[in-house]
């Protein structure tokens, strides 16, 4: 039988698996802290524990990790996922289709912002399908204020903004 940390760790590497898409650091946190499988702190350490080993490759957004698996942490639950007690396997397999579509949105809706001068900011803004950019955006603002405005109301309001967008340059 495998210790708690490494049952931990396939978990987490059979839920990127199973998705297309990247999940968040609270994507994760949610499910596996809801079921109660384990503490915050044991779950971050196999979070560091699996990007250090580079099984799951780890990206900054804003105050956001996303997390995706790499081709050495497929090849690892190849060999290691009959570890992981088919309750458990069950229990993600259920969380991910109930959630798919929240899932998905959330890590394919991305604002960011960078300082590119004292009273310059530059936000990025895009929404995903897959692998393909339905919408990229970006704006300079005077503010950091004005930048965490316009990534916390792209997240609210992109969809309405893209239909928007679409009417209004179809229109002849």
């Amino acid at each position: 039988m495998t210790d708690s940390l490494t049952t931990y760790k396939l978990i987490i590497l059979y839920m990127l698996d199973k998705v297309d898409f990247p999940l968040t650091n609270s994507q994760i946190s949610e499910f596996i802290l809801d079921k109660g499988y384990t503490n915050y702190f044991t779950l971050q350490q196999a979070l560091n524990e699996l990007t250090d080993a580079e099984f799951i490759h780890s990206r900054q957004i804003r105050n956001s990790s996303h997390y995706t698996i790499t081709p050495s942490g497929q090849e690892t639950l190849e060999y290691f996922g009959s570890n992981i007690p088919q309750a458990m396997k069950d229990d993600v397999d259920v969380f991910l289709q109930e959630h798919h579509y929240q899932l998905r949105n959330e890590s394919e809706t991305i604002a960011d912002y960078y300082q590119e001068k004292p009273d310059l900011f530059i936000v990025n803004c895009e929404v995903r399908e897959g692998h393909h950019k339905l919408i990229s955006l970006s704006l300079s603002v005077t503010s950091k204020e004005q930048a965490i405005a316009i990534c916390d109301n792209w997240n609210k309001k992109n969809a309405d903004i893209y239909s928007y967008l679409i009417q209004t340059l179809m229109l002849s």
